[in-house]
């Protein structure tokens, strides 16, 4: 072997060390991930904590750079085209809004069908074979899931009498929340949050169906300082990844977004369990009035407005929703 002169030799480490400093072994791969809520919201929350968890467990090497608050013009209703078509590479969306287009997603939102977190959560475990389903047949999985506190009405005023409740022009979120407070008597209008808000604060909307976290990250109190809790359903929102996004990635990162998103599953549910009483609490501090003790009349003509919310959505979803009510454990 014909060795190189002392110079050479170090001149030529030297040109390599250059060269290597130039081009890093493993440059990180960026992903983006958008909402049409505020950071502060239970949404907004879980892409954050996401985020951090896949950044943590891949060392860097995957970055996800969430959008809140709209940002990327795409409201819930539009997310999964949006993620099909890798205007982001993943999105979160609330499912009454996606339940427009996919009813099988308008099962969270359904009237007094869970009415308590326990049940909340066994219903979100029995559509999520069904969710899966839908996501694949659009090139996506699906990521994890994200509980809203229950549903309740903000208004201008108090509602102490069905007179009042049909008195209101409300903001519902889903075709079936829209449906049942016509059928109660009121103006109802299905928009989502970026829609509403001007019609809210120009006072062509007087009343929101919301939960108090929705609410609170909106400011409601600002122009709607009265809630009431009806406990109308616990909606969720799916998060959701485009499937050639994930599977670009080396098999290392893709356990790691696998990981990240069942860790935010389960921080979602948790987190959940406390933060109605921050939210009253946010929400007292800024001046709402919360009536915990809805009157009984105007309980019984929600309930009556919402009693073939379930046989309709039944018969909009069919086979995969006769599977979902029965693992559920109600037919």
């Amino acid at each position: 072997m014909l060795a190189l002169k002392p110079w050479k030799s170090a001149g030529l480490v030297a040109a390599v060390l250059a060269l290597a400093a130039t081009c890093p072994a493993h440059a990180a791969t960026t992903l983006t991930m958008a909402t049409e809520y505020p950071a502060t919201s239970m949404p907004g929350l879980g892409m954050s904590t996401f985020a951090d968890l896949v950044a943590k467990k891949t060392k860097g090497q995957v970055v996800i750079q969430a959008s809140y608050d709209n940002a990327k013009g795409i409201k819930s209703g539009d997310m999964i085209e949006a993620v099909q078509a890798r205007k982001v590479d993943a999105g979160d969306a609330f499912a009454g809004g996606l339940s427009k287009r996919y009813p099988i997603f308008g099962v969270s939102s359904l009237p007094f069908l869970a009415d308590s977190l326990h049940k909340a959560q066994a219903l979100t475990e029995a559509a999520r074979p069904a969710y899966e389903k839908l996501l694949a047949e659009h090139g996506q999985k699906l990521l994890y899931t994200t509980p809203w506190p229950a549903s309740g009405i903000w208004s201008k005023r108090p509602i102490k009498t069905v007179a009042d409740l049909r008195s209101l022009t409300l903001r519902t979120y889903d075709g079936t929340s829209q449906q049942v407070m016509e059928k109660a008597g009121a103006k109802a209008m299905n928009l989502s949050f970026s829609e509403a808000m001007p019609r809210i604060a120009s006072g062509e909307v007087n009343a929101v169906l919301s939960s108090g976290d929705g609410g609170a990250g909106r400011k409601l109190w600002n122009y709607l300082p009265c809630f009431a809790e009806i406990n109308y359903a616990m909606p969720i929102s799916v998060a959701t990844m485009n499937l050639d996004a994930y599977n670009a990635l080396d098999a290392a990162s893709r356990k790691a977004i696998d990981q990240a998103a069942a860790l935010t599953e389960a921080a979602q549910w948790t987190r959940i369990q406390g933060r109605l009483k921050k939210n009253y609490a946010n929400m007292r501090k800024n001046g709402v009035k919360i009536d915990l003790r809805v009157p009984a009349s105007v309980k019984k003509a929600l309930k009556a407005a919402s009693s073939d919310s379930l046989s309709e959505w039944k018969a909009a979803t069919g086979a995969d929703g006769a599977a979902l009510l029965i693992r559920y454990g109600k037919r």
